[in-house]
């Protein structure tokens, strides 16, 4: 009885290294197996995540867009000031009364298409949108401070001053957008 308990505590080297031997082989210990699969789960789990991440192209949305509406306005026979920000306008009424602000609650008519005449959002006959200009993309809120009350235009608004990159119900990302806007009222 005294050799078994013997036995049972005496520890070779190898078991105290953490090494274990059965029929003769060195099996690697549990912890040892345990932080190599977190390694690898690690692993698989970054390259599954990188790989779904992808780099933004390199592509000058600005460049590519001033480009399309300046075919646009040529194959259309149509004339447009290019403003600093890269928005192209026609002020077709200046209107009266004073201008809206980013702060300025806008009320309008209006219509939005893209270059190939397919029309994305309007106003229903008779009724207005009404919305804090603040909240609306920068092309409107660049846009409807040149006009005045009653005033209305037709803003060719490049995809940075969009939507960009953002796909949209009935509008293609990277899209130049084209509004016909009647300014009714502003507060």
């Amino acid at each position: 009885m005294k050799r078994a308990c013997n036995n049972m505590n005496t520890n070779t080297d190898e078991q105290i290294a953490g090494s274990h031997k059965v029929s003769g082989q060195a099996i690697r210990p549990l912890k040892t197996n345990f932080v190599r699969m977190k390694y690898l789960l690690l692993v698989i789990v970054s390259v599954t995540v990188f790989s779904g991440c992808k780099k933004d192209d390199d592509t000058d949305w600005a460049v590519v867009d001033d480009g399309i509406i300046k075919e646009y306005l040529e194959e259309n026979n149509l004339t447009a000031t290019k403003h600093t920000s890269g928005l192209y306008y026609n002020i077709k009424k200046q209107g009266y009364g004073g201008s809206p602000n980013y702060y300025s609650t806008i009320e309008v008519v209006y219509k939005g298409y893209l270059t190939d005449g397919s029309i994305f959002d309007q106003t229903s006959p008779g009724l207005t949108f009404k919305r804090t200009l603040s909240s609306l993309i920068t092309g409107w809120q660049i846009g409807l401070p040149m006009l005045q009350r009653g005033g209305s235009a037709t803003f060719y608004i490049p995809s940075t001053l969009g939507y960009g990159s953002t796909e949209k119900p009935n509008i293609p990302k990277n899209s130049v957008l084209i509004f016909d806007i009647t300014l009714v009222d502003f507060e």
